[in-house]
């Protein structure tokens, strides 16, 4: 299984990427909240172990905003937090289960497994934000039912754009989703291809979509 664990304390998190990577799983393991919710936006897991108590925006804003993204991925809190309206409150915001700390590596293993059978989670056969669809069987992009023909690379870019609508995604963000998990180089090379993209999906029609965020990124916005 694809496992993200998003895990600010150093013990506990190479604790769970080494037992899980021992035990047969693919892990990816970041270390606050904007970093696991964009990690989370940028592939398909098969399951999210996340942590509440995070630095740089808390696990349960974390939560609020990938389910909000439509990720459906499983996800498991962990946290020192046991009180009963902690774990209402996090359940209530679209965690599938709930594991309080300290706990045993072979206890996480037997949810990870519980919530991926009771899931089943299909990735979504097409994204839609406002009159544009992206279909990612086909991959065929229409707006308003007229096709919209896309290079390989802007379909990779419209795609993250689409799963993160609304929301800034940075020009590192579009990179690493593009060529590598830990891009070093520059950025510069994004604005082309997103200046061909949004002159694709502005074609014929009056707003091309895709938004500047000066000094941040870009934004996919229905009109």
């Amino acid at each position: 299984m694809e496992i993200l664990i998003i895990e600010d304390d150093p013990v506990i998190g190479k604790t769970l990427f080494q037992g899980l990577t021992e035990a047969g799983h693919s892990c990816v393991w970041v270390k606050d909240g904007v970093k696991g919710q964009e990690q989370a936006g940028t592939q398909q897991f098969d399951v999210i172990l996340l942590d509440l108590l995070l630095p740089e925006r808390p696990g349960l804003e974390v939560l609020h905003e990938v389910r909000r993204g439509g990720i459906q991925t499983p996800i498991i809190l962990l946290t020192a937090l046991g009180a009963v309206e902690d774990r209402v409150a996090g359940l209530q915001a679209g965690a599938d289960d709930y594991i309080v700390k300290p706990f045993a590596l072979v206890e996480v293993l037997a949810r990870v497994e519980a919530v991926c059978r009771r899931s089943q989670v299909r990735p979504a056969a097409s994204l839609q934000v406002g009159d544009l669809i992206l279909d990612l069987t086909t991959r065929r992009v229409t707006r308003e039912e007229r096709e919209i023909d896309l290079t390989p690379t802007e379909f990779s870019l419209l795609e993250l754009l689409m799963r993160h609508a609304g929301q800034v995604v940075t020009r590192r963000m579009l990179c690493e989703h593009l060529w590598e998990a830990d891009w070093e180089g520059t950025t510069n090379v994004i604005e082309v291809h997103i200046n061909r993209l949004r002159g694709k999906l502005q074609r014929g029609f009056s707003d091309g979509l895709i938004q500047t965020v000066r000094g941040r990124g870009y934004a996919l916005r229905a009109t």
